[in-house]
């Protein structure tokens, strides 16, 4: 119908797509909503899984912790992404170090392509399955469902949030996190957000929240950290252990012992806001006078929501070849950096001020 009425395609999975690119374009369009189509077969014996692009990682995850206590997938954190957009651009989460992306875990997929044929990754040809993980799916036809490769994780699992200000050094602890995050044990992910926060005598002032997921129990935990980190000063209390599946709604933000039934929302529990992200590669690191350039950024605009977000490479994303897939970041980067910004003012001036911000700031 399309090519008959010369209108473009847009292609929405299961939706959280940043730019908006699959539900806007310059000319007339077609959406493709992939929604409903949400169905997962997880087979545990195999440890495979088939996800329908329309399904969220919240349900995929959802799916595999009611076939599995040590079975998870390496995807990101945010539970209400769409699986056809995030698999097809790379994603990336807390299980990256060890296993890689979600992209680099796809086994086969179903896609249709410009003519209407579904093909498997046999009938497509290993040069088409190679484009869409990680080269980004919209371009080469409509991905309708993907088999993934599950990956083991153990029993028990430990998470912390440690926030450090920048009266606790969080410049110099954030120094030593950059010569480290990505030499620690693959077991190990420590990632860092940073944003506006009150000091104790309640003054403004910039916060580093030295977040992390450890495949294992605590009682390792302490003297890994002590050993390669002590500058952070992690104590037993600060941590969690849980399960991989407890670990997820962790990270999403979740409250201890919430039913993993929330993954199954498929709304941002904050309602509607505007938002725009930008990212970096970060292969030498970022010096003190770089980071004290930073952080005034945070102290600019009261009626925004900011944030920074470092995330370790290394390990296991050391190993695998640039070339592999198209997704090329790989040995050598010691981090990747999320800018990002949000606000709730309707309005061209009001984006066009908050986006200017973020843009000086990636600069």
């Amino acid at each position: 119908c399309s090519q008959r009425h010369g209108m473009q395609i847009r292609t929405r999975s299961g939706g959280h797509d940043y730019e908006g690119l699959s539900y806007v374009a310059k000319d007339p369009f077609v959406v493709l909503d992939l929604i409903n189509l949400r169905k997962i077969e997880v087979d545990a014996e195999n440890s495979t899984a088939w996800v329908l692009a329309g399904a969220t990682i919240g349900e995929l995850y959802y799916s595999i912790s009611q076939k599995s206590k040590t079975l998870g997938f390496p995807a990101g954190v945010c539970p209400p992404v769409g699986t056809g957009g995030h698999f097809s651009g790379g994603g990336y989460g807390f299980l990256m170090r060890k296993f890689g992306l979600a992209a680099d875990n796809v086994i086969d997929a179903h896609i249709v392509d410009v003519k209407g044929n579904l093909l498997d990754r046999e009938a497509m040809g290993e040069d088409l399955f190679w484009a869409i993980r990680g080269g980004g799916g919209a371009s080469f036809g409509v991905i309708v469902a993907w088999k993934i490769k599950l990956v083991p994780v153990p029993s028990t699992v430990t998470v912390f949030r440690v926030p450090r200000t920048l009266e606790q050094n969080a410049t110099e602890i954030v120094h030593k996190w950059q010569l480290v995050a990505n030499k620690l044990d693959e077991d190990l992910t420590i990632r860092i957000n940073f944003g506006r926060a009150t000091s104790e005598n309640g003054n403004l002032t910039v916060q580093a929240q030295f977040e992390s997921m450890y495949l294992g129990g605590v009682d390792q935990l302490i003297p890994l950290m002590q050993e390669s980190f002590p500058e952070l000063g992690l104590v037993r209390e600060d941590c969690i252990e849980t399960s991989w599946i407890g670990s997820i709604l962790y990270m999403a933000g979740f409250t201890n012992g919430e039913s993993t039934d929330v993954l199954l929302n498929r709304t941002q529990a904050n309602g509607v806001s505007f938002n725009k992200g930008k990212s970096d590669y970060v292969r030498d690191p970022i010096p003190d006078v770089g980071l004290e350039g930073l952080w005034p950024f945070f102290f600019e605009d009261e009626g925004q929501s900011s944030f920074v977000q470092f995330t370790p490479y290394g390990s296991r994303m050391d190993e695998i070849s640039e070339s592999e897939i198209p997704f090329p970041h790989r040995a050598g980067n010691i981090f990747h950096i999320q800018y990002g910004v949000s606000w709730q003012e309707e309005g061209d001036e009001e984006a066009q001020r908050h986006i200017n911000w973020i843009r000086r700031m990636y600069s």
